[in-house]
């Protein structure tokens, strides 16, 4: 049985800094709220997520102001002949 793949956009925004990272993940939106709620216990933490494409997101947690977790913005790219 192939498990369906589903992407999360996460959006983290960063205290003192006027821009947000924005990610996308393979993970569950269940499984990044865990991993976001785990990181918040320990103000001295760090927040660690790895996007689609693998690269390493390391925020600390003390300066994590909001995370939003939402459906992936799927672009389909293509053709439509109207007759």
């Amino acid at each position: 049985m192939n498990k369906l793949e589903v992407s999360v956009e996460v959006k983290i925004g960063v205290a003192e800094s006027p821009r947000e990272l924005l990610l996308t993940s393979n993970l569950s939106p269940d499984e990044v709220e865990a991993l976001v709620a785990d990181a918040l216990k320990n103000p001295a933490g760090q927040l660690t997520l790895v996007d689609e494409k693998g690269k390493r997101y390391i925020i600390p947690a003390a300066r994590v102001a909001y995370v939003e977790i939402g459906a992936s913005d799927t672009r389909k790219v293509g053709f439509s002949v109207k007759g």
